[in-house]
């Protein structure tokens, strides 16, 4: 397929792969790609996930589990489709993660006795909080509490409340997608330094090698998944980099190749695999080309191209 039949077939896809394409690979106006990202709301996989909201305005019961079917996984993908910030359930659902978690050192923790905020779930919190308009202090205080607890190589672990000092891959990208939506909404420059130093983090390990040997980190790393949870991968770097104008960097190169690597002859890319847990549907099914690691692979390859696919 060249790259006009691929870009027609995703966007013939789901209204959440669409409006993403006609932005990002179909040139079209900005009023045409909002519209058709109103119609995550109404139709197909963002309005299957919101008809799951519970009266509570929960999903599944739960804020943080079960996976991946709780209130902080489903808000996190319904930012991923597109659901419009001023959609209801979306702001009345990152009101009830803000309002029923217990606060630790100005974040949210979703389990009693935690001393510290665990930054990784910040990161996500931070990133649906963020997108849909929730007009709340306590989103800039989650975003404070990120900032400064940024670690000395420039990323974040999760597990720093149990002495670990070397960033995670998994923390660190939660956190930096969350302070890229806050810059966004907010427009404020508090975080540029701590973003700017998370991306390097990255770049050091040429996004999945080890800083020390040049190792392959995890084989995972390499293995691209949509949604992605809170896992890490080098398409999920990748993208970050791209949508905040940080891909252009030597560093990269071999993430790049990488993608390259992973696409199939057709000139699509695989669906990938999936993380086990509960699910309230499968977007893309079986042994097929996947739309969503396709859109993904291909505004990377384009931006690192300089708008060319090659």
């Amino acid at each position: 397929m060249d790259r006009a039949q691929i870009v027609d077939w995703l966007l013939d896809g789901d209204p959440s792969v669409a409006w993403q394409t006609e932005r990002d690979l179909a040139g079209a106006d900005e009023s045409t790609w909002l519209a058709t990202r109103r119609l995550v709301a109404s139709q197909g996989w963002g309005r299957r996930l919101v008809e799951q909201q519970q009266p509570s305005g929960r999903w599944a019961g739960g804020l943080y589990s079960p996976k991946w079917t709780s209130t902080t996984y489903t808000l996190l993908l319904l930012r991923r489709l597109g659901l419009p910030p001023s959609d209801p359930a979306g702001i009345r659902g990152s009101k009830v993660l803000l309002d029923e978690a217990d606060w630790v050192e100005g974040g949210v923790s979703f389990w009693s006795g935690r001393l510290l905020a665990e930054r990784c779930v910040n990161g996500m919190v931070l990133s649906i909080a963020s997108w849909f308009d929730t007009d709340d202090d306590r989103v800039d205080s989650i975003a404070e509490l990120l900032v400064r607890s940024a670690m000395a190589d420039g990323g974040w672990n999760c597990r720093d409340y149990l002495g670990d000092t070397h960033s995670s891959f998994h923390s660190t990208i939660s956190v930096l997608e969350g302070l890229t939506e806050w810059r966004r909404r907010t427009r404020r420059d508090d975080a540029d330094v701590a973003i700017g130093s998370a991306q390097a983090f990255l770049l050091a390990h040429r996004l999945f090698r080890s800083h020390r040997t040049g190792a392959v980190v995890s084989p995972h790393f390499l293995r691209f998944s949509f949604p992605p949870r809170w896992h890490y991968d080098v398409l999920r770097g990748l993208d970050h980099l791209q949508a905040t104008g940080a891909l252009k960097d030597e560093r990269a190169a071999d993430a790049i190749a990488v993608l390259g690597d992973r696409r199939r002859s057709d000139g699509r890319w695989p669906i990938g695999p999936r993380y086990s847990g509960e699910v309230y549907f499968r977007m893309e099914e079986g042994r097929q080309p996947g739309r969503w690691n396709t859109l993904r692979a291909l505004r990377v390859l384009e931006c690192w191209n300089g708008g060319q696919e090659h």
